[in-house]
Protein backbone atom coordinates (compact mmCIF):
# COMPACT_ATOMS: atom_id res chain seq x y z
CA UNK A 1 0.00 0.00 0.00
CA UNK A 2 1.54 3.31 -0.99
CA UNK A 3 0.33 5.34 1.98
CA UNK A 4 2.20 2.62 4.45
CA UNK A 5 5.91 3.59 4.83
CA UNK A 6 6.12 7.51 3.93
CA UNK A 7 3.01 8.23 6.31
CA UNK A 8 4.50 5.88 9.51
CA UNK A 9 8.09 7.15 8.99
CA UNK A 10 6.33 10.69 8.47
CA UNK A 11 6.68 9.96 11.52
CA UNK A 12 9.98 9.25 11.49
CA UNK A 13 13.33 10.61 9.99
CA UNK A 14 18.65 11.91 8.77
CA UNK A 15 23.86 13.64 6.45
CA UNK A 16 25.33 16.62 8.55
CA UNK A 17 24.53 20.08 5.88
CA UNK A 18 23.92 23.14 7.05
CA UNK A 19 23.41 23.44 10.74
CA UNK A 20 20.01 24.54 11.70
CA UNK A 21 19.91 27.95 14.15
CA UNK A 22 20.81 27.46 17.80
CA UNK A 23 18.30 30.49 19.09
CA UNK A 24 15.96 27.41 20.64
CA UNK A 25 16.76 25.46 23.86
CA UNK A 26 14.87 23.34 26.09
CA UNK A 27 12.98 19.89 26.30
CA UNK A 28 10.71 20.05 23.68
CA UNK A 29 7.90 18.44 24.03
CA UNK A 30 5.44 17.66 26.80
CA UNK A 31 2.32 16.10 27.00
CA UNK A 32 0.76 17.25 23.90
CA UNK A 33 -2.21 16.20 21.33
CA UNK A 34 -1.22 17.07 17.49
CA UNK A 35 -3.95 16.79 14.94
CA UNK A 36 -3.17 16.41 10.78
CA UNK A 37 -4.87 16.72 7.64
CA UNK A 38 -4.21 13.80 4.95
CA UNK A 39 -4.54 15.94 2.01
CA UNK A 40 -4.37 14.57 -1.89
CA UNK A 41 -1.83 16.33 -4.12
CA UNK A 42 -4.58 18.69 -5.26
CA UNK A 43 -5.53 19.71 -1.51
CA UNK A 44 -8.17 17.70 -0.99
CA UNK A 45 -8.55 15.92 2.46
CA UNK A 46 -8.46 12.36 2.60
CA UNK A 47 -8.87 11.88 6.09
CA UNK A 48 -7.18 12.82 9.75
CA UNK A 49 -4.13 11.82 11.62
CA UNK A 50 -3.74 12.72 15.36
CA UNK A 51 -0.02 11.93 17.51
CA UNK A 52 -0.13 12.02 21.38
CA UNK A 53 2.71 12.18 23.62
CA UNK A 54 2.25 11.71 27.33
CA UNK A 55 5.11 11.37 30.08
CA UNK A 56 4.39 7.80 32.06
CA UNK A 57 5.73 6.09 35.06
CA UNK A 58 9.06 5.67 35.28
CA UNK A 59 9.99 8.90 33.74
CA UNK A 60 9.00 6.71 30.64
CA UNK A 61 7.52 8.52 27.34
CA UNK A 62 4.27 6.86 25.86
CA UNK A 63 3.78 7.91 22.13
CA UNK A 64 0.53 7.08 19.46
CA UNK A 65 -0.22 7.81 15.67
CA UNK A 66 -3.37 7.05 14.64
CA UNK A 67 -4.40 7.54 10.90
CA UNK A 68 -7.94 7.17 9.56
CA UNK A 69 -8.06 8.07 5.58
CA UNK A 70 -9.85 6.70 2.96
CA UNK A 71 -8.99 6.70 -0.75
CA UNK A 72 -12.08 5.09 -3.73
CA UNK A 73 -12.14 1.26 -2.76
CA UNK A 74 -9.87 1.24 -0.01
CA UNK A 75 -10.31 2.42 3.89
CA UNK A 76 -6.82 3.07 5.71
CA UNK A 77 -6.85 2.67 9.78
CA UNK A 78 -3.24 2.53 11.07
CA UNK A 79 -2.26 2.85 14.81
CA UNK A 80 1.55 2.83 15.84
CA UNK A 81 2.30 3.23 19.76
CA UNK A 82 5.97 3.10 21.21
CA UNK A 83 6.96 3.30 24.45
CA UNK A 84 10.55 4.39 25.09
CA UNK A 85 12.72 5.35 28.15
CA UNK A 86 13.07 9.08 29.29
CA UNK A 87 16.32 9.18 26.98
CA UNK A 88 14.11 8.73 23.49
CA UNK A 89 15.72 4.90 24.34
CA UNK A 90 12.47 2.42 22.67
CA UNK A 91 11.35 -0.13 24.87
CA UNK A 92 8.20 -1.21 22.87
CA UNK A 93 6.53 -0.56 19.53
CA UNK A 94 3.31 -1.81 18.17
CA UNK A 95 1.94 -1.32 14.43
CA UNK A 96 -1.79 -2.49 13.82
CA UNK A 97 -2.94 -1.65 10.56
CA UNK A 98 -5.92 -2.43 8.07
CA UNK A 99 -5.72 -0.89 4.37
CA UNK A 100 -8.63 -2.37 2.79
CA UNK A 101 -9.11 -6.09 3.42
CA UNK A 102 -5.45 -6.84 4.51
CA UNK A 103 -4.50 -6.61 8.18
CA UNK A 104 -1.18 -6.56 10.02
CA UNK A 105 -0.36 -6.52 13.78
CA UNK A 106 2.95 -6.66 14.76
CA UNK A 107 4.70 -5.84 18.29
CA UNK A 108 8.91 -5.10 18.61
CA UNK A 109 10.57 -5.48 21.80
CA UNK A 110 13.62 -3.97 23.09
CA UNK A 111 16.68 -5.46 24.82
CA UNK A 112 18.86 -2.25 24.55
CA UNK A 113 21.28 -3.57 27.01
CA UNK A 114 22.00 -6.57 24.30
CA UNK A 115 21.60 -4.88 20.99
CA UNK A 116 18.60 -6.89 19.65
CA UNK A 117 15.02 -6.55 19.58
CA UNK A 118 12.19 -9.09 18.85
CA UNK A 119 9.42 -8.89 16.57
CA UNK A 120 6.33 -10.46 16.72
CA UNK A 121 3.20 -10.73 14.16
CA UNK A 122 -0.31 -11.50 14.57
CA UNK A 123 0.27 -14.67 12.66
CA UNK A 124 2.86 -16.32 15.40
CA UNK A 125 5.78 -15.48 13.94
CA UNK A 126 8.77 -13.54 15.53
CA UNK A 127 12.65 -12.71 14.44
CA UNK A 128 14.85 -11.40 16.19
CA UNK A 129 17.24 -8.37 14.81
CA UNK A 130 19.99 -6.57 15.93
CA UNK A 131 19.86 -2.98 16.63
CA UNK A 132 21.82 0.23 17.33
CA UNK A 133 23.13 1.30 20.89
CA UNK A 134 19.70 3.25 22.47
CA UNK A 135 17.65 1.60 19.35
CA UNK A 136 14.71 3.72 18.37
CA UNK A 137 11.17 2.61 16.70
CA UNK A 138 9.82 5.15 13.82
CA UNK A 139 7.67 6.54 16.46
CA UNK A 140 10.56 7.66 18.72
CA UNK A 141 12.38 8.63 16.11
CA UNK A 142 10.54 11.78 15.01
CA UNK A 143 10.41 12.97 19.14
CA UNK A 144 13.94 12.61 19.11
CA UNK A 145 14.25 14.28 16.27
CA UNK A 146 12.31 17.27 17.39
CA UNK A 147 14.46 16.84 20.66
CA UNK A 148 17.56 17.48 18.66
CA UNK A 149 16.75 20.49 16.64
CA UNK A 150 15.79 21.79 19.79
CA UNK A 151 19.35 22.06 20.72
CA UNK A 152 20.31 22.58 16.74
CA UNK A 153 21.29 19.79 16.04
CA UNK A 154 20.56 17.39 13.14
CA UNK A 155 20.30 13.56 14.01
CA UNK A 156 23.30 11.35 12.40
CA UNK A 157 22.07 8.85 9.67
CA UNK A 158 21.44 5.81 11.62
CA UNK A 159 19.16 2.34 11.80
CA UNK A 160 15.22 3.17 13.00
CA UNK A 161 12.95 -0.14 13.42
CA UNK A 162 9.69 -0.29 11.82
CA UNK A 163 9.04 -3.92 11.65
CA UNK A 164 11.84 -4.66 9.79
CA UNK A 165 15.27 -2.14 10.16
CA UNK A 166 15.05 0.92 7.73
CA UNK A 167 18.18 3.25 7.17
CA UNK A 168 17.27 7.25 7.42
CA UNK A 169 19.20 10.03 6.75
CA UNK A 170 18.02 13.58 7.48
CA UNK A 171 19.64 16.67 6.04
CA UNK A 172 18.78 20.21 6.67
CA UNK A 173 17.76 22.15 3.72
CA UNK A 174 17.03 26.29 5.48
CA UNK A 175 13.88 27.80 6.09
CA UNK A 176 10.52 27.61 4.58
CA UNK A 177 7.54 29.83 5.63
CA UNK A 178 4.25 27.44 6.16
CA UNK A 179 1.13 29.75 6.43
CA UNK A 180 2.96 32.70 7.06
CA UNK A 181 5.93 31.34 9.71
CA UNK A 182 9.34 30.49 9.03
CA UNK A 183 9.95 26.63 9.66
CA UNK A 184 13.02 24.38 9.43
CA UNK A 185 12.77 21.97 6.52
CA UNK A 186 14.17 18.95 6.60
CA UNK A 187 14.77 16.67 3.86
CA UNK A 188 14.92 12.65 4.79
CA UNK A 189 15.84 9.49 2.86
CA UNK A 190 14.37 6.05 4.22
CA UNK A 191 15.96 2.84 2.94
CA UNK A 192 14.98 -0.94 3.97
CA UNK A 193 13.68 -4.17 2.52
CA UNK A 194 10.02 -3.24 1.73
CA UNK A 195 10.30 0.29 0.18
CA UNK A 196 13.02 3.38 -0.31
CA UNK A 197 10.75 6.77 0.24
CA UNK A 198 11.76 10.54 0.62
CA UNK A 199 9.76 13.02 2.15
CA UNK A 200 10.36 16.85 3.69
CA UNK A 201 9.61 17.15 7.54
CA UNK A 202 8.69 20.88 8.18
CA UNK A 203 9.29 22.48 12.18
CA UNK A 204 7.74 25.22 13.50
CA UNK A 205 10.40 27.43 15.71
CA UNK A 206 8.81 27.29 18.73
CA UNK A 207 10.53 25.70 21.52
CA UNK A 208 8.75 22.31 20.65
CA UNK A 209 9.55 22.17 17.10
CA UNK A 210 6.30 21.20 16.66
CA UNK A 211 5.62 19.39 12.90
CA UNK A 212 3.66 21.32 10.87
CA UNK A 213 3.72 19.92 7.25
CA UNK A 214 5.31 16.19 5.91
CA UNK A 215 5.54 16.19 2.23
CA UNK A 216 5.75 12.82 0.50
CA UNK A 217 6.43 12.42 -3.34
CA UNK A 218 4.24 9.46 -4.35
CA UNK A 219 3.22 8.18 -8.24
CA UNK A 220 0.02 9.60 -7.90
CA UNK A 221 1.76 13.59 -6.79
CA UNK A 222 2.86 14.98 -3.81
CA UNK A 223 0.81 13.55 -1.00
CA UNK A 224 1.00 15.76 2.72
CA UNK A 225 -0.33 15.60 6.58
CA UNK A 226 -0.90 19.29 7.67
CA UNK A 227 -1.15 20.44 11.12
CA UNK A 228 -4.61 21.53 12.19
CA UNK A 229 -3.99 21.49 15.65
Amino acid sequence: MMFRLPLAILLSLVCLADTPPKQLAGFPFQNETLRFSVNWPTGVSLGQAEMQARQIEGGKWDFELTLDASIPGITITDRYHSVATSDLCSVEFERDSTHGTKKSRETVTFAQDKGTARRKTNGGGSSDLSVPACAKDALTFLYFTRREMGQGRVPLATTIVLGAPYEIRLEYKGEEPVKGAVSDRLASAVRGPASNVTFDLLLARDPARTPLLVRTPLSLGTFSLELTR
